[in-house]
């Protein structure tokens, strides 16, 4: 129910192997040498190689630093801004706009009733039945993001991931059965949180086909699915950077369209 591959074929002239053949046992000799001089004195299976885990934990503590110098760097901002709106009457106009849209794309906290959805990998050296594979075990990008589409659906007003607040140009990727989100590594059980009416976002998650995929291997295998409703709480405002890294502005008209 998760994944699937092909083949191919090929053939050549009997005569172009007779040049073929010397040069590439003259390449493979190269390979060989380099792979000698390479190895040289060191341990290729050994400790000295580097874990990608803790190349993942060096860079996670690098952003956290700083995602903590931003935070202070924006509160100087801030702080500077409204003291100048209390000079000027444009500064204070556009930052009281400001504060009005925040509240809708993510900017403010955000307080209300909701629900928490919370996924989890299934235990390990379990006994389960059907011989599944290592992939059925685990909780998959498409499942965490099946979730937060179905809450968008309900009628969500905010969601957030763990302990970061989602804004329209947040992204979920997984490696392995870990979570990045916005630069953060995040192990399972991964919660998702909304604010809305719970009836909806409710009825919501029941209605969507993917969470009713990932909820047969809930019952197959042993994952974790549960909803909880909450009378109250509150979703954190989004820290991270705005800037756009890679898009471009459209140029009225099409006029940078191409034939």
């Amino acid at each position: 129910m998760r994944r699937k591959p092909g083949n191919g074929g090929m053939s050549g002239a009997g005569r172009a192997w007779r040049y073929a053949i010397p040069a590439l046992t003259i390449f493979a000799g190269t390979l060989f040498t380099a792979s000698a001089s390479t190895a040289h004195g060191t341990d290729l299976r050994g400790g000295g190689r580097t874990k990608i885990t803790e190349l993942i934990a060096q860079e996670q503590r690098q952003y956290q630093g700083s995602q903590a110098h931003y935070g202070h760097l924006r509160r100087q901002v801030e702080g500077l801004v409204r003291a100048a709106g209390q000079r000027d009457a444009r500064v204070k106009a556009a930052q009281e706009d400001a504060d009005r849209l925040a509240a809708r794309t993510g900017f403010a906290p955000l307080t209300g009733g909701g629900v928490r959805v919370s996924l989890d990998d299934a235990p390990p050296g379990r006994r389960i039945a059907g011989d599944p594979g290592p992939d059925d075990l685990v909780v998959h990008q498409q499942d965490v993001q099946a979730v937060v589409n179905a809450l968008w659906t309900g009628g969500a007003t905010g969601v957030q991931i763990m302990d970061q607040r989602l804004i329209s140009t947040s992204a979920v990727r997984c490696v392995g059965n870990t979570l990045i989100l916005q630069g953060v590594v995040y192990s399972p059980p991964f919660r998702i949180t909304a604010t809305g009416d719970p009836g909806r976002l409710r009825a919501a998650l029941d209605a969507s086909p993917a969470i009713q995929v990932y909820r047969q291997y809930v019952a197959e295998y042993g994952l974790g699915y549960t909803v909880t409703t909450l009378k109250k709480t509150t979703l954190p405002a989004y820290t991270g950077n705005v800037q756009p890294k890679y898009a471009t502005a459209q140029e009225p008209d099409g006029a940078n369209a191409h034939p």
